[in-house]
């Protein structure tokens, strides 16, 4: 399994105390300030803990977003915003833009910009626990489960919630539609990956691993055009990930169709196949370099030295010889001048995101409660929560785990 993936840092964020002062007018609505506090501070220590497992993350970001709902859902019976919605200020950096941070008074905006980091931790779950020596099938299932659950977080975000925010995403920032649609994208194509490698593991048809490789390298091109239009500055890196998988997978359709081919007795279009096979690989190898050398936000990686990397290569240039072979000795059939076409559709194993839902509201908000809250009064001696300027300013990034990949075995899925 490939376990060389591109992550962009996580987000950063100011501290927010939600000390209401003033207008939590009681001690119910003062304890759900504090337990808002208490839940939020949980959920950013277990973003960057490395002994954080799914089920803890779910129970952080549950416990977090019920009561963040009460700023947010309407709790009076009436469909008029809620009046907590915009009293609280919050303030994040990009995942692309470096320490610079944008700030918002809308809660909605807290919503979305805590889920996006839910979501990346998933897809950093998912790096980490692939980059162990020896990926057994529960494993691999946990790493497809939760690049599956990062994809439906960010689509969660991308299709319900960025449309509501009052100040809209500006260009190329983590809530750009274009950014979270790469995101979605790209963790469809790496849940695929665990895919192919378990249907090669199993020794699945040619044909089928031929076609969720074609699959998913047409998922990388996706996700990489989607950054087309984005600052080069920001995203170069990024799309040299993109663009080097969907060459690899490129490479790996085209070598399993030609199995495929010279099963059938085309013996001449499984050579070609295979020579557009080592087109891909050698371009995947390129592109291998020049994503080592290119600076921006990412992941310091040598594609091209991993095993499991260089076991493509081999097999490549094993199958295509094996094929020479066979077409010198039994078929002398002309090697076509053009290159098969790849119309290769799966049936099986293809990656839906998983749907995201937000959790019912904490049960400690009642209307009742919803009441003691009372705007007019004002607020008293937070600075943290009255409005504030919306100037940009630096945050210390997130202190993320530095762990060093484990050595490369080759391991596929044991």
């Amino acid at each position: 399994m490939t376990h060389w993936f591109h992550r962009n840092p996580l987000k950063a964020t100011a501290p927010v105390t939600f000390s209401l002062y003033g207008v939590a007018t009681n001690s119910a609505s003062a304890k759900i300030c504090n337990d808002l506090r208490i839940a939020r501070a949980r959920l950013l220590e277990f973003l960057v803990d490395v002994t954080c497992k799914p089920d803890m993350m779910k129970k952080a970001t549950d416990d977090y977003f019920s009561l963040l709902q009460g700023f947010i859902t309407s709790l009076d019976g009436t469909t008029q915003e809620n009046k907590l919605r915009f009293i609280q200020n919050f303030k994040w950096t990009d995942t692309l833009h470096g320490n610079i941070a944008s700030a918002q008074q809308d809660a909605i905006f807290e919503l979305v910009s805590m889920g996006f980091n839910i979501g990346l931790w998933y897809t950093k779950y998912a790096s980490r626990l692939s980059g162990k020596e020896d990926v057994n099938v529960d494993e691999a299932k946990e790493i497809h489960r939760s690049l599956k659950n990062a994809a439906g977080i960010f689509k969660f975000i991308k299709e319900s919630q960025t449309s509501r925010l009052v100040t809209q995403p500006e260009k190329g920032t983590d809530l750009d539609s274009r950014v979270i649609e790469t995101y979605i994208v790209q963790c469809q194509a790496e849940a695929q990956e665990v895919t192919i490698a378990r249907a090669i593991e199993l020794k699945h048809k040619a044909d089928l691993i031929a076609a969720l490789a074609n699959e998913t390298a047409i998922f990388y091109q996706k996700a990489d055009h989607t950054l087309t239009s984005l600052d080069p500055a920001y995203i170069t890196k990024w799309r040299k990930y993109l663009q080097l998988k969907n060459c690899f997978y490129l490479a790996y359709a085209y070598c399993y169709h030609g199995q495929t081919l010279l099963a059938n007795d085309k013996c001449g279009e499984a050579i070609r196949s295979l020579q557009e096979a080592e087109k891909f690989y050698t371009k995947a190898e390129v592109l291998c370099k020049e994503y080592g050398q290119t600076k921006g936000p990412g992941t310091t990686a040598k594609p091209s030295e991993h095993l499991f990397f260089r076991k493509l290569g081999s097999l490549v240039k094993n199958t295509l010889e094996k094929c020479q072979r066979e077409n010198g000795f039994i078929y002398f059939q002309k090697v076509p001048p053009e290159a098969p076409q790849l119309e290769l559709k799966a049936s099986y194993g293809l990656v839906e995101p998983q749907k995201f839902e937000l959790p019912s509201l904490d049960s400690q908000w009642s209307p009742e409660v919803y009441s003691a809250f009372d705007i007019t009064k004002g607020l008293k001696d937070d600075k943290a929560a009255m409005p504030g300027p919306l100037s940009e300013e630096e945050l210390k990034p997130m202190k993320e785990p530095d762990l060093k990949p484990h050595k490369d075995t080759g391991c596929v899925i044991c």
